[in-house]
């Protein structure tokens, strides 16, 4: 997952090896802290090749982050991306999470409409140089129904 990671987003956007490695330090965090009631990730996989991912990492204060959602490219246009993203906001909806929060990039328009059409927000954004490049990151939000 790191190295198809890695490997897209030089491809697609020119981020440089420091991109995988943040994503690399993320997913270490992740393992060390994972709590199986809070925490899931889910790959999508064809004939042993990861093609697509989704994480919910949670935070404090019932709110949880989605991570790493990515679709390879051959796999894109075939409602994965919908599939993970559902999947995803039903865990933290059968979770409780009052606020689910992600950061993205601006170059990601397709992600960032599908985000919108799930209820997701853009709060903030900022630009600063990192991951080889100037780069502005974007934070959206959902704010999840609550159940009683």
């Amino acid at each position: 997952m790191v190295a198809l990671h890695g490997l897209l987003y030089a491809r697609e956007y020119g981020y440089d090896r420091a991109f995988e490695a943040y994503v690399a330090g993320g997913l270490a965090e992740f393992a060390q802290r994972f709590r199986e009631d809070r925490d899931r990730l889910w790959l999508a996989e064809v004939g042993g090749r990861i093609i697509g991912s989704i994480a919910i990492v949670s935070r404090p204060h019932r709110s949880a982050q989605l991570r790493w959602f990515l679709v390879h490219p051959e796999y894109r246009g075939w409602g994965l991306g919908t599939r993970l993203m559902r999947v995803a906001l039903r865990f933290c909806d059968d979770r409780r999470y009052g606020l689910v929060f992600l950061w993205t990039t601006s170059e990601l328009e397709e992600a960032a409409r599908l985000y919108v059409r799930f209820g997701f927000a853009k709060m903030e954004s900022k630009t600063h140089q990192i991951w080889g490049r100037r780069v502005t990151e974007e934070r959206y939000e959902r704010v999840l129904p609550r159940t009683t």
